[in-house]
């Protein structure tokens, strides 16, 4: 019978494992193109709407609310119905608001499909599940950070594409209030074409779908059938909570910088929209890499020092997070802004592996639970970061504000504790992975 992967094979399809991979994070690369595919255009569609702060203000939270709820719900309907399901599920439903802001013709019709592109966001949720079943303790964390990380990229990449197919619509001769909605077609249509790969070359878990087990009596640990109790075991585990909190202060921060940041650099550096784009996009697509670092370090460490080293890395890169930010908003000239931006990019996504490299270990039998509260931690610090924009009024301001909750939010990473039990349990897991890995490598004698 196939079992979790012991080691990451980046250009092999044959297995399950390494197909949910690389199906997963290319999922979520759609859905985080989508999601944030409208920000970069924001200037334009603010002239076109004549849009206040306090409008664009309530556009910024709405990107970002409604995903709370989205990714509170898949954990749990992945323990249910699988994540095979679950996925092509969420891109075929995220997909109609995505087609659908191309119509908004007032404030109002784009607040509400901004409100429903949200959903896409919970697919993080569901990518980081479909690893978690998917690898073993001595590469999971890697494996979700990496996962993570490239979908994460999406929106770097929509930041630095989106002008230009936007100027590529509008040197066609299409008006510019034409242009952009045309433009929204791209995202769109992406997120159809792979749910379709998700459907045909996914399954749940590496012995086969979870209805097909189900109707065996064989189920493995991740796919409880009863999701809301499982979701209920996450709610009382404290260690929970503490990640809700960590993952606030760094994904929370990465999708308030996503939202305003094209907006930020045309209003303070008067950079032109395309320049703009280009420099936002530098810091989404730092999670090509920096998520994964932030991943396999913690994996590292875990292996030297033990799971309690998972904690301390997380608490060190929220502090260095923490004091980037506050440099950031301190920069005066537009170079300044972005090699601040990268360095405290860095550290963003870096603590955002490190938080689903604990993930994991934290209760393997609410995994979807745990998955899905602690996802929708990020997108709680994104509202809270939008309400406090709309409080300040001024993006400068509130990314210093920003910068002092990070680094108090770091002490939240240090309080997430095991007991010696759990401790010794998750250890003699990793030592078996670590033999199996040993058993089936191509060196072995």
């Amino acid at each position: 019978m196939s079992s979790k992967a012991t080691r990451i094979e980046l250009f092999h399809l044959r297995t399950p494992p390494m197909r949910a991979f690389h199906l997963s994070w290319l999922a979520f690369f759609a859905c985080f193109f989508a999601w944030f595919a409208v920000a970069p255009l924001m200037p334009l569609i603010k002239g076109e709407f004549h849009l206040s702060k306090d409008q664009l203000a309530n556009i910024s939270i709405a990107a970002v609310a409604v995903t709370v709820f989205g990714r509170l719900i898949v954990g749990p309907l992945c323990d249910r119905f699988g994540p095979r399901r679950t996925y092509t599920w969420l891109l075929l439903i995220g997909a109609v608001p995505v087609f659908g802001i191309a119509f908004a013709h007032s404030y109002a019709s784009f607040l509400f499909f901004r409100l429903a592109i949200g959903i896409a966001g919970a697919g993080f949720v569901i990518t980081q599940y479909h690893t978690s079943v998917m690898f073993a303790p001595n590469v999971v964390g890697t494996a979700n950070a990496a996962a993570a990380g490239w979908g994460n990229a999406g929106g770097g990449v929509a930041q630095s594409v989106m002008p230009w197919v936007l100027g590529a619509v509008v040197g066609l001769g299409v008006q510019h209030e034409w242009g952009w909605r045309a433009a929204m077609f791209v995202p769109g249509t992406l997120m159809l074409i792979v749910a379709a790969l998700y459907w045909r070359y996914a399954q749940d878990c590496p012995q086969g779908d979870y209805r097909d087990l189900r109707a065996r009596g064989v189920m493995p640990d991740g796919g409880k059938a009863g999701g809301w109790q499982v979701f209920l075991a996450a709610v009382k585990n404290y260690r929970v909570w503490m990640l809700f909190v960590t993952y606030a202060g760094c994904f929370g921060i990465e999708l308030f910088v996503h939202g305003v940041a094209v907006s930020y650099y045309v209003d303070r550096f008067g950079m032109d929209l395309q320049h703009a784009g280009l420099a936002a996009g530098c810091f989404g697509l730092l999670a090509l890499f920096a998520r994964a670092v932030g991943g396999i370090a913690s994996d590292r460490l875990a292996f030297r020092h033990g799971l309690a080293a998972r904690s301390w890395l997380l608490a060190a890169l929220m502090l260095g997070e923490g004091l980037g930010l506050l440099w950031f908003s301190s920069a005066q000239a537009a170079d300044a802004a972005v090699v601040a931006m990268i360095a405290f990019g860095l550290f963003t996504h870096m603590a955002c592996g490190s938080t689903y490299a604990l993930v994991p270990f934290v209760d393997r039998k609410a995994l979807g639970g745990v998955a899905g509260i602690v996802g929708a931690g990020g997108n709680v610090g994104a509202v809270a970061a939008g309400f406090l924009l709309k409080s300040t009024g001024s993006v400068q301001h509130t990314f210093a504000l920003l910068g002092g909750f990070v680094i108090a939010g770091s002490l939240c990473a240090l309080a997430v504790r095991f007991s010696a039990e759990h401790t010794a349990r998750e250890e003699q897991l990793y030592r078996e992975a670590m033999s199996q890995k040993q058993a089936t490598s191509p060196f072995a004698a």
